[in-house]
């Protein structure tokens, strides 16, 4: 019985873990937005200690920032530490292109080319078409079977939401899937050094890019509604 509720509480956790990142990545949750335990826990149907939990594991991957006494709040990076994480993925991303090329799997290439459909059908919802097209980076890594590179790059992808949520301007989704799909395309054929070559183009693109312009704060229990029902919390 004890393992059972204790797997039920991993569970909970993990969900809550789940919704709250889900919100970041969305930017539903804005960059430098407050993480009150108490309305989290309210909104979630958790106690605060599987909040805190939470919101531990979301700093440990560099999207929340949690200071003494002041509470907990979205990661708000500043644009050098942009150019920095960006300059680390293109070297990472170097990595997964070259591990890739002329190796995909066909199942891969039918999961790549399915998650490039849902990027072209959602072109039009920016917070979604950015979750989308961090999630194709993730994927590549995934498929390398690197746990290092896997890690690294997913907690770079998802750190990126935040800057493209502070200091990116909404680009051309079309342009975003068109390039994956040249990748992919690349990859196929076993084309490295071009493959390389258009990833490295790609990411760089994204530091240029002009400031966006920012919605009022929302309250987080309204902003957490649709998580939670996600998740199955209440």
């Amino acid at each position: 019985m004890a393992n059972k509720v204790g797997d039920s509480g991993r569970g909970r956790s993990q969900a809550v873990h789940r919704a709250l990142k889900r919100a970041i990545l969305d930017q539903a949750l804005s960059p430098g937005a407050k993480l009150p335990e108490d309305s989290i826990g309210e909104r979630l149907g958790v106690s605060r200690t599987l909040v805190r939990e939470a919101l531990v594991r979301l700093s440990e991957e560099g999207l929340v920032d949690l200071r003494p006494n002041k509470g907990a709040t979205v990661a708000r990076p500043t644009l050098e530490e942009g150019r920095n994480l960006f300059l680390t993925r293109m070297a990472l991303e170097r990595l997964v292109v070259e591990t890739l090329s002329g190796k995909l799997t066909r199942e891969q290439i039918e999961v790549l080319s399915a998650h490039i459909a849902a990027e072209e059908a959602s072109k039009q919802e920016h917070a979604t078409s950015i979750r989308l097209a961090g999630e194709f980076h993730t994927l590549l890594a995934h498929m390398t079977n690197n746990a290092s590179l896997i890690r690294y790059v997913n907690e770079l992808v998802a750190r990126s939401s935040l800057i493209l949520a502070l200091y990116g301007r909404p680009h051309s989704s079309e342009c975003a899937v068109s390039e994956h799909q040249e990748i992919l395309d690349d990859l196929i054929a076993g084309k490295t050094d071009k493959a390389v070559k258009l990833m490295a183009h790609h990411l760089d693109s994204i530091t240029t890019r002009a400031l966006l312009p920012k919605e009022e704060d929302r309250n987080i229990k309204d902003v957490l509604s649709a998580y939670a029902a996600a998740e199955g919390l209440a």
